[in-house]
């Protein structure tokens, strides 16, 4: 079986993408830019809020410099965790899945998402402790489908355990982006179904594709993992 995982954060763990949309239109308001949720789903979704507001406004003409992008973040933080906070919905299946990969193997999440935003939606789905590491937004320079935040966990899992078992490791991913990070990364991906359909989670490359988390028992794994490295 694979011997440890890799979970994104966003749309396989927490269904927080509402939240996100909501809390970037109140952000940008101020400035004068308008978002539709139809446009934040079709270009946005994916990015961390660095490469969110950089992309957002770049397509509105404006050229945000370094500086502004990071106001924008720490004016968005507080707001995104205070919704969170009141009601942040989580994927059925979620906290059953992470306890079973946690119980084959270490786990680490790797999200485009803030730390302190990663520790909530832990601490709601009440498995903080099944998970060893996080690599989170403020860990890495590019976001997904940049490799980056893949290859630091792989360097983490390396030390925690081994390069055998990081290279072995499994990543479970719900965007286009993320599914092309890990494959850039050089490990195994499932996509699940959350956010695209099963058919563009497959042309992204996916090794497997699921509609959602619950399907994920260990038999499957464990046919995935000997079709991958047998």
């Amino acid at each position: 079986m694979f011997p440890a995982t890799f979970f994104d954060f966003n749309g396989v763990l927490v269904n927080d993408e509402a939240v996100h949309f909501e809390t970037f239109r109140q952000v940008l308001a101020p400035l004068g830019v308008t978002l539709t949720e139809a446009q934040y789903l079709q270009d946005y979704l994916g990015f961390d809020d660095a490469g969110a507001f950089r992309a957002i406004l770049q397509a509105a003409g404006r050229q945000p410099t370094a500086a502004q992008i990071v106001e924008l973040i720490e004016a968005k933080r507080p707001l995104y965790m205070q919704q969170a906070a009141k009601s942040l919905p989580t994927f059925p299946g979620a906290a059953e899945l992470v306890r079973q990969r946690a119980a084959a193997g270490p786990s680490l999440v790797v999200s485009g998402a803030l730390k302190d935003e990663i520790e909530l939606g832990l601490a709601v789905l009440g498995v903080r402790s099944s998970i060893l590491a996080i690599v989170s937004a403020e860990d890495t320079i590019a976001c997904k489908p940049d490799p980056e935040g893949y290859l630091l966990g792989r360097k983490l899992l390396s030390q925690y355990a081994s390069e055998s078992i990081a290279a072995r490791a499994l990543v479970i991913e719900d965007s286009l982006a993320g599914v092309q990070a890990a494959k850039a990364a050089q490990l195994a991906c499932v996509g699940v179904a959350h956010t695209y359909t099963e058919q563009q989670l497959w042309e992204a490359g996916a090794d497997a594709v699921t509609k959602t988390l619950s399907e994920l028992d260990e038999s499957r794994l464990t046919a995935l993992y000997r079709k991958l490295h047998d």
